[in-house]
């Protein structure tokens, strides 16, 4: 999630969200076997990943961005004048991720998962 707890416009260096880039993340995982990568393994591959368009995650102070877990995203530069106040707390999953085999279904992450590696 991002939670935004100040206004953040244009110039407050909002989170830059590659749109569709959980696609990506998700078939260069599943290269990986049970073993996956780090997140610093992970993130040494990202500048190979394919350009997506960027979004920028503004809006009113309480404003939720509830992202999917692969979801590349980065900072920018401030360029306003009032302070941007911002957290990223998880929102964690109630059972373990599954993808494949699931007797009860898939959860929407789980299910965007599913979709790119179609």
């Amino acid at each position: 999630m991002l939670v935004l707890y100040s206004d953040v416009s244009e110039n407050d260096a909002p989170t830059i969200i590659y749109e569709g880039s959980h696609i990506d993340v998700a078939k260069l995982l599943s290269k990986q076997g049970d073993f996956g990568l780090s997140f610093m393994e992970l993130a040494s591959k990202l500048d190979k990943l394919p350009k997506r368009r960027e979004v920028y995650a503004t809006g009113k102070a309480g404003t939720v961005y509830l992202c999917h877990p692969f979801i590349v995203h980065s900072a920018q530069p401030h360029r306003g004048t009032i302070p941007k106040f911002m957290a990223q707390p998880p929102l964690l999953l109630r059972g373990e991720l599954s993808i494949s085999d699931s007797a009860v279904g898939y959860t929407p992450v789980e299910q965007a998962i599913r979709l790119a590696l179609e």
